[in-house]
């Protein structure tokens, strides 16, 4: 990981709220988008609410029609995140989201043409002391309607780049928009430069961070659903973070919004961006040694992990004996099967040898149990107390007993194992 690019700082929120800092020393936030339309009021806070507890920091609203700039002020007044207006096109929703109370505003100047509209927002927004995302898109960038125009914005390039023209107009358009918010002396920015494709979304945020000091929103624009969505963004966001770059993120999905909370969380967690809430959940591959429903358990350990464990120790679910014991060993709390039974483990000392039907709810007793140590003082997390010495693959456990018992399995073998 390479070291967090310094950048300016702008905050987000208020005291009733909270103030999420962007930038400068700040961790890395979360943000994402509510899905139904603003002015359902009550639709739109139990959405808001949803995803505030699932850890969004910040949720950004549309504000496409005066009647969603007026539901802003119910919405504010029954909600407990700060809230950002998405504007475009109407400079006019900006100023009356601005006077409904929300804590930033969403402009992209490229689609206001009357500069004293987009002025009027900018010290709208510099009175109250709220910040402004200018976002550009790939696909906002490029002229369409005067051909003329737009041919000579597509030979502008940067030399030898892969991606030419396209990184030259955004480079250009996050000036010539800067250059309108310097004119108004207004500092408290942050930017977004989103594409579809990972790619370039890498290489335009490499360029941007040369270039500006403000803190950027990362995020991969029409990513697509959840399945190939994570895939995309992924691969960008987590290559600009592990590059130190990058003060807040969205993940884009097509699907339930809580969806990219939840996957841009587990992001910050993986690159040690974020201090974890909630239990690690780890379990192995798909592969033919597995002796027990494992899918089936990782996902049942995983809902109630989610709802019950606050803490952020690891749990090791495993379906077999091989890769097992060593998981085990890394884990607070840990199951491994063998010949339908879980052997459970708690900090590398094992407590249990169970049926399959009954791994679920003594795993889960002891993370319960665990979790109690931990906050009386009685257990650190992480702290491995003994040696996790493996079961005999051919004893009690294992699945050579039938296999002997059969004939498929030499006997020296047993023999050498000690298993007579």
């Amino acid at each position: 990981m390479a070291e967090r690019r310094q950048t300016r700082q702008i905050q987000i929120g208020d005291e009733r709220v909270g103030i999420v800092k962007v930038g400068g020393d700040a961790p890395v936030s979360v943000q994402t988008m509510t899905a139904g339309a603003t002015h359902d009021v009550d639709a739109c806070v139990a959405e808001i609410n949803r995803l505030a507890a699932a850890g969004a920091d910040v949720v950004r609203v549309a504000t496409p029609e005066r009647k969603d700039t007026e539901a802003l002020a119910e919405i504010l007044n029954q909600t407990r995140v700060p809230i950002v207006a998405d504007v475009h096109f109407h400079f006019q929703r900006a100023l009356e989201a601005i006077d409904a109370g929300v804590h930033k505003v969403r402009l992209n100047p490229g689609n206001i043409t009357d500069r004293d509209q987009v002025n009027a927002v900018i010290d709208a927004c510099k009175e109250r002391a709220l910040p402004i995302r200018v976002g550009v898109n790939e696909g906002s960038i490029i002229e369409r309607k005067d051909k003329q125009r737009r041919r000579e914005e597509l030979g502008k390039f940067f030399a030898g780049h892969r991606h030419g023209h396209l990184l030259a107009l955004m480079i250009a358009k996050l000036e010539e928009y800067l250059e309108i918010f310097h004119d108004r002396e207004f500092f408290d920015i942050c930017i977004s430069a989103k594409s579809m494709d990972a790619a370039f979304t890498i290489d335009a945020y490499l360029e941007i961070a040369k270039r500006f000091d403000y803190p950027l929103h990362l995020g991969v624009t029409h990513a697509g659903t959840r399945e190939t969505g994570c895939i995309r963004s992924i691969a960008a966001l987590g290559s600009l973070l592990s590059q130190g770059v990058g003060d807040t993120i969205r993940i884009s999905y097509a699907s339930d919004p809580v969806f990219e909370v939840e996957d841009g969380l587990e992001l910050l967690y993986s690159l040690g961006l974020r201090e974890r809430v909630g239990a690690d959940l780890i379990a192995c591959p798909t592969c033919g040694r597995i002796q027990v429903d494992l899918f089936t358990l990782v996902q049942e350990v995983r809902s109630k992990l989610a709802n019950e464990i606050e803490i952020p120790m690891k749990v090791a679910v495993m379906g077999c004996v091989v890769n097992g014991p060593g998981e085990a060993e890394g884990a607070d709390v840990a199951v491994f099967a063998g010949d339908r039974r879980g052997i459970i483990y708690v900090q590398g000392e094992r407590v249990a040898n169970v049926p399959e039907p009954e791994i679920l709810d003594r795993l889960l007793a002891e993370c319960r149990l665990f979790q109690q140590r931990v906050r009386s003082g009685k257990a650190k997390l992480g702290e491995k107390r003994v040696e996790i010495v493996p079961p005999d693959p051919i004893g009690e456990l294992g699945s050579g007993v039938a296999k002997i018992a059969s004939g498929e399995v030499d006997r020296v073998t047993q023999l050498t194992t000690g298993d007579t």
